[in-house]
């Protein structure tokens, strides 16, 4: 059943806006529940920066992917990769992974109904049978997986009622998008419920390949999940699910910001491009999970989570933009991780804890030509990463006194990784390995020999705490503070070039952050207004630096250092304001301030002319919903929203390819029928038309290339229930 004033914290307090007053009405919020320490709890109780945007709120918002998040929660963000669809760069509080090449970690976890993914490629989640989306902030080191040591995006699909289901749902709007889902369920027996969903999402694309008038930024994918659900008894129940992604969107190339090495002009669009390369693009990602819980007694639940995902990616990415191979790079990835973790969760009268151990192996492979048209050169990079991970967990909260509340927990984690990279030489354009799909009819480069050979193989395991401290001033209020610690594991640099960085063999170590926290959660004046806000300052230490740059031989080489420290703090603020019983304000702020306090690059500290990547210092959002009731029982919503974002640089040293601040204006009504069955919402976003920027490459010149966010458009939505 919708409620419209049933809207999560996103927002700082909002008194007197649009002029309404406390005196006049008597609303109020109701009560959002999350997992974000793996148990239901109410948002307000939970001694967590956390933003859960639940099934209507991503409707009414017109949220299609995990990008469209970003606007919602403060400090954030969730963007499209470089030179990809569906590959995603995420980034909490200043940290997380720009580079999507695999041998990396992400330093933002991405959870599927608590299964960790390990690689960003595919991670770009569409909208299909969600529950709610939670994305958690700062460190998550104690209750949850591998390298959260930003945060942690939790996906949470829905679970089955028993009763019979279907739901069929789809978009029309500008670049003739086409999307199409439909998800049913029902009870196969008392037991045994049985559900799916399939989904369609196709859209012309933005721009246009001049020379061969292929798209450019469309969007082709198709999705499905299925699941089985058994409840024998009230005190056992399995789930047993499937999913399948295929994204066939053509390749997606930059916008050259300067003519290219032919004087090839800048092209007017920004979604246009010249690229030579075939259009052809293929990423395909599965997995299959099975869930069990068992609640022992009325204080003990036992719960396993066995996971199997797998993903391959063909792309091609097209460093010039030009109709030459002057700087092309033809890619494959292929991937695949088990996963198991054992979770015991009890609960008593004035204490709870929360344990586990969890278990990843996995393997990461691929490789990609570096084909340098303009010298007859191709470097070929190939090579693969094992990484077993084991670790134990537990976190403990005790109520030692009347609303005072003590947690501690800690995480131990052991990662160990055996590496195979080979970077190569060769005399033409396209090695053996590219040249029949990307030069057909022509002879393949030559070997001339190997720039770096190797097999290593190293193991790093870290102890993360946690300590934390709540008060529980009133019904309505309350203080926490909180010290966490993060890890991310180190590795070895797929694209290291021994030649010039001989110590590459060796890879890199871990990452380290530790985190201070203190915040308020608040519901004041009768429940109407909402306000819950988080300052934070974070200890950022060997982080892991990735360099890249042309040699002098023309080649190009890249290095993966612990080069960096840094030092983030920032205040978050998010809050609701129930104004009247149908008018609903919202509005978050978030503020970052980051500093290197060392940079080392040629074994000089070049810290002062370095700043945070992807992380602007100040994110804010505000929107109005308004709901309408009619004498019908229909109800109609409008949502209107403005979202900004400061001055962003793309990476740690300024470049033409940083972005400005903007704002962007996004606007959605929604009707939802009088007997709830169907709706219909039409999604304005981006109305201003801004043009802003994402992602890049920045090579220097005409190799200087961007990726930009999506122009404006406007959907007609609906879905109907059977």
């Amino acid at each position: 059943m919708r409620k419209t004033i049933k809207f999560n914290p996103l927002a700082v307090g909002i008194m007197l806006a649009c002029g309404a007053t406390l005196a006049y009405a008597d609303p109020q919020l109701e009560e959002v529940t999350v997992t974000a320490q793996k148990r239901e709890q109410s948002l307000q109780e939970v001694p967590v920066a956390v933003t859960a945007i639940n099934a209507d709120q991503l409707m009414q918002n017109g949220v299609t992917d995990l990008t469209d998040v970003q606007k919602l929660s403060p400090n954030t963000t969730l963007q499209v990769s470089r030179g990809t669809n569906t590959t995603l760069t995420a980034f909490i509080r200043g940290i997380g992974q720009q580079d999507p090449l695999w041998g990396f970690e992400p330093g933002v976890g991405i959870y599927v109904d608590d299964v960790y993914i390990a690689r960003p490629q595919g991670s770009v989640l569409d909208i299909l049978d969600v529950e709610r989306v939670e994305i958690l902030r700062g460190p998550q080191g104690t209750l949850y997986g591998k390298n959260t040591i930003g945060g942690a995006v939790k996906y949470v699909t829905k679970k089955m009622t028993g009763d019979t289901e279907i739901n069929v749902g789809g978009a029309l709007g500008s670049y003739n998008q086409r999307d199409l889902k439909i998800a049913a369920s029902t009870a196969v027996s008392d037991t045994v419920n049985i559900g799916g969903a399939i989904a369609s999402f196709q859209r012309d694309g933005y721009g246009e390949n001049v020379i061969t008038g292929a798209e450019q930024y469309n969007k082709d994918i198709f999705s499905g999940r299925i699941a089985l659900e058994w409840n024998p008894s009230d005190t056992v129940w399995v789930r047993l699910a499937g999913d399948k992604t295929v994204d066939e969107s053509a390749p997606r190339h930059g916008h050259r910001l300067a003519p290219g090495l032919g004087e090839e002009p800048v092209l007017d669009s920004i979604y246009d491009t010249e690229s030579n390369m075939p259009s052809e693009n293929r990423v395909e990602t599965s997995g299959m999970s099975l869930t069990a819980e068992w609640e022992m007694s009325d204080s003990v639940t036992i719960k396993s989570i066995t996971a199997y995902r797998s993903g391959e990616t063909e792309t091609a990415i097209d460093f010039d933009s030009v109709n030459r191979p002057d700087f092309d790079v033809p890619a494959y990835y292929e991937d695949d991780q088990t996963t198991q973790e054992f979770q015991l969760i009890w609960e008593g009268d004035n204490a709870d804890l929360v344990s586990g151990l969890y278990y990843y192996t996995g393997k990461a492979a691929g490789a990609f030509d570096a084909v340098l048209g303009y010298i007859n050169l191709t470097q070929q990079v190939a090579g693969s990463v094992d990484t077993t991970s084991l670790s134990a967990y537990a976190h403990y909260n005790w109520q030692f006194a009347q609303d005072w509340n003590l947690s501690v927990g800690g995480r131990y984690t052991k990662d160990d990784k055996d590496a195979s990279v080979f970077k190569g030489n060769f005399a033409g354009v396209y090695s053996p390995l590219f040249a029949g799909k990307y030069n057909p009819g022509q002879p393949a480069a030559v070997f001339l020999g190997a720039l770096t050979d190797y097999e290593n193989s190293d193991s790093w395991g870290e102890f993360t705490p946690h300590l934390g401290l709540d008060y529980q001033i009133d019904d309505n209020n309350m203080v926490y503070a909180k010290y966490s610690a993060g890890f991310k594991s180190g590795g070895f640099d797929m694209r290291g070039d021994a030649s010039v960085l001989p110590s590459t063999v060796d890879g890199f170590d871990p990452e380290t952050v530790d985190t201070y926290e203190f915040g308020v959660k608040s519901d004041l004046f009768n429940n109407r207004l909402r306000l819950n806000a988080a300052a934070f300052r974070a200890d950022y230490k060997d982080m892991q630096i990735t360099v890249q740059q042309f040699t002098p031989s023309g080649g190009f080489s890249s290095a993966v250092l612990n080069a960096g420290e840094a030092r983030i703090q920032g205040l978050e603020l998010e809050a609701t304001l129930a104004l009247t019983d149908n008018l609903l304000a919202n509005m978050s702020l978030g503020l970052a301030d980051t500093e290197f306090l060392e940079f080392i690059s040629g074994g000089v500290d070049v810290s002062d002319d370095r700043d945070m990547q992807n992380t602007p210092d100040t994110t804010a959002m505000f929107q109005l919903n308004y709901s309408v009731p009619m004498n019908n029982g229909a109800e109609l919503v409008f949502l209107p929203t403005v979202s900004y974002r400061a001055d962003t640089q793309i990476f740690e040293t300024p470049s033409p390819l940083d972005q400005e601040a903007y704002t962007l204006v996004d606007m959605t009504a929604t009707y939802y029928s009088p007997d709830s069955k169907w709706n219909l919402s039409l999604v304005g976003k981006n109305l201003t038309d801004e043009e802003y920027r994402v992602a890049g490459y920045a090579f220097g010149g005409a190799f200087n290339t961007a990726f930009y966010g999506a122009p404006r458009t406007i959907a007609l939505t609906g879905s109907y229930n059977f």
